[in-house]
């Protein structure tokens, strides 16, 4: 069996589990639905890493599988295809990856959830959309593997639609990506119109080309290539949560935790980062647009940094980190560091949905408790849960000693930084040193949030009540609690540590069965091992033989070469503000323990700003929720009722009613009245005719 029959099979693979499980759940019942749906995805897995081994060390060319036509309408053609090159099989082993291991996290997590088929039905469906989407050889397969996560991830995130939040959540997200996916089609129709072809491998070629073509607008002529990037990085912004279309990514936490593991680590909130990577001989002549990326990227980073911080559900504290390290990822891509951009897409996979995943083991332990303030002393009663949580922490906040090595954040995001510095220090890059110093922040605020999380979950005073009961005694599962319960918002409390009689429940926490620690161990390995193994391939010596093409860098990019050789200083600052972010959280939270309960009582100006997450959502509320009311009440009261009905239908009926009143007085009925009026009809005749031939 050659290589492309079985990477078609493996693309194909989640589809078909969707299809049985989705189907023929109800008749075939849990158990075998989720067994064939988690061994199919295991199936693509095993297949993925083939692939990426072949491609890393095995000297395997990139090569394109056309499938069947897609849409032929004149010059317009666009195929299904797979497509394999370094970009692709690195996604193939991301995507297929987590969403195994979500499978079987899974068969733990939802164990007494009686709709298991149809939420194994999402998973794999949501994983054939994004396969579909990372293999496309041109932009309308793109945009239906884009529609189609967006479609999946709707259904996940309202999984428990009985819930109102989640319902809500759910069309948040639905509504505030297609803000960013109406930027998404109109860059592909733009690209069609400059180039005639939406095929990858024949538009590549030609960009080059095509610098200094401009689109007259406005009485203003536009860098068109600039134009295209602008238009398609705006869907990128609302599928990666990028600042200003971010707003449903917390939201999303309403869907059950193994969906935030899969659609916020690795999956779905990457696509955007891995479009604006493949597209890079774009991005290479479109300055304005890179530098806009790069803005938005380090906008992104420290928003979501410093929200982090204050926010109290476990889950939402892992969100905006995961919406801060896209940030990372973007304004990398922005400043030239394509490279690293996809090192740390790679790396941020195994780490984030380890914390997700972690998380949710916390939850599960803490029957249903999502509020980290009513935690506490847990790293006794969840050692595998607490271990594998400080292997994911240590991960992310990037801490190793340079020239030594460290976990897998360690090498992702210090490259990012040192990238910024060297994209700015060399000039390629009007944002580059604007992207250093968001870098160093943004990483000082990481090892807060993310050291925070850790002392305030598994250290200090415990803050829940150990009734004796052990975890067999418990009748239900996080799944069915989690179903009817309302989650904490923020809202809900205004101090860093509530207590009252609610959340003083008797609680017996408990270590998570087998199906959630054996992907949270796996999970483990790849956050611990992953950069020092791959960062050679990605962004080291070896990555002109990796990439090969796959990521195109223009004659004046240097930044990933002199990346290596920045300032010893630049190599040291991320070390030096993780250690102060971390002593500071261990200072709050441990040693002085209470002292953020007192600086929250006071509600200060920069508190309330942060706590209420920018105030975005209330700006929103009443821009465009009551803004778009209040247009559409105008629309109806003014236009509908009073201007078209009122001079149309309303006001014609209106006419013929008071016009028939007035011509009813002239039906009497009397004969004598009758002849009256004929009598003034000749009168009145006889005067017209004297009148006018006398005249």
């Amino acid at each position: 069996m050659t290589i492309q029959t079985l990477v078609t099979l493996g693309v194909f693979a989640p589809l078909l589990g969707a299809m049985i499980a989705g189907f023929f759940g109800r008749r075939i019942g849990n158990i075998v639905s989720q067994s064939v749906t988690t061994g199919l995805l295991f199936f693509s897995c095993a297949i993925s890493w083939i692939v990426f081994s072949q491609w890393t060390w095995g000297g395997l060319e990139a090569f394109t599988v056309h499938i069947a036509p897609f849409i032929h309408v004149g010059d317009f053609q666009s195929n299904w295809s797979i497509r394999v090159d370094a970009m692709s099989a690195t996604m193939l082993i991301v995507v297929t990856t987590v969403s195994s291991l979500v499978h079987l996290y899974s068969w733990g997590y939802m164990a007494e959830d009686d709709s298991r088929p149809r939420f194994f039905a999402y998973l794999s469906l949501f994983t054939f959309m994004m396969l579909a989407l990372v293999t496309a050889a041109d932009f309308l397969q793109m945009f239906f593997g884009w529609e189609g996560v967006g479609l999946a991830s709707y259904l996940l995130i309202g999984f428990w639609y009985k819930k109102d939040t989640a319902s809500a959540a759910a069309i948040k997200a639905f509504v505030v990506n297609r803000v960013g996916d109406f930027g998404f089609l109109l860059g592909m129709m733009t690209i069609f119109w400059m180039f005639g072809t939406i095929q990858f491998a024949e538009l590549f070629p030609q960009i080059a080309g095509k610098v200094g073509t401009g689109w007259e607008f406005l009485g203003y002529t536009w860098s068109a290539l600039d134009l295209a990037g602008l238009l398609l990085f705006i869907g990128a912004m609302g599928k990666s949560a990028q600042f200003f279309l971010h707003t449903w990514l917390p939201d999303a936490m309403e869907g059950p935790t193994p969906v935030s593991a899969l659609i916020h680590a690795a999956t779905m909130v990457t696509a955007g980062v891995y479009m604006v990577c493949l597209l890079s001989p774009l991005y290479e002549h479109a300055p304005t647009a890179s530098l806009f990326i790069a803005i938005i990227g380090g906008i992104t980073a420290i928003f979501a940094a410093t929200v982090g911080m204050m926010q109290n559900d476990i889950k939402r504290v892992i969100a905006y980190s995961t919406c801060s390290q896209l940030g990372y990822m973007f304004f990398a891509a922005g400043v030239g560091a394509y490279q690293p951009a996809m090192f740390h897409l790679f790396t941020h996979a195994f780490f984030k949905a380890l914390l997700f995943l972690g998380a949710g083991s916390v939850i599960h332990g803490m029957h249903h408790e999502q509020d980290m303030r009513n935690m506490g002393g847990l790293w006794k009663l969840l050692p595998v849960t607490y271990a594998v949580m400080m292997i994911g922490t240590i991960a992310i906040t990037g801490l190793g000693l340079p020239g030594v090595g460290g976990f897998a954040g360690f090498y992702s995001k210090d490259s990012i930084i040192e990238s910024a510095y060297a994209a700015a220090t060399s000039g390629h890059s009007a944002a580059g040193m604007f992207a250093f110093v968001i870098g160093i922040s943004a990483a000082l605020l990481t090892a807060y949030y993310s050291w925070r999380l850790v002392f305030m979950t598994f250290h200090g005073t415990a803050k829940w009540k150990d009734d004796g009961h052990h975890a067999a005694d418990d009748h239900a599962s996080h799944a069915q609690l989690e179903t009817h319960a309302e989650p904490l918002s923020s809202h809900d409390a205004h101090d860093d540590h509530a207590h009252d009689d609610h959340h003083h429940r008797p609680l017996s926490p408990h270590e998570s069965p087998l199906p959630m620690v054996v992907p949270l161990l796996v999970l483990s390995i790849g956050a611990v091992f992953a950069g020092m193994i791959f960062a050679p391939h990605f962004i080291g010596h070896h990555e002109a033989e990796f990439w090969r093409g796959a990521i195109f860098v223009g004659s004046n990019n240097h930044v990933l070469h002199e990346s290596h050789n920045v300032p010893t200083w630049v190599k040291w600052s991320p070390l030096v503000v993780t250690l102060l972010g971390t002593f500071a959280a261990f200072w709050i939270y441990v040693l002085k323990e209470g002292v953020a309960k007192q600086w929250a009582d006071r509600k200060g100006p920069l508190w309330t700003f942060l706590y209420n997450k920018w105030f975005f959502d209330e700006l929103y509320d009443a821009v465009f929720v009551k803004g778009a009311k209040a247009l559409g009440d105008f629309f109806w009261k003014i236009g509908d009722v009073k201007i078209i009905d009122g001079l149309g239908p309303n006001g014609a009926a209106w006419a013929s009613l008071k016009s028939a009143g007035w011509l009813s007085r002239f039906q009497s009925g009397f004969v004598y009245f009758y002849a009256f009026v004929m009598l003034i009809g000749v009168a009145a005749f006889l005067a017209f005719a004297i009148f006018t031939w006398g005249a």
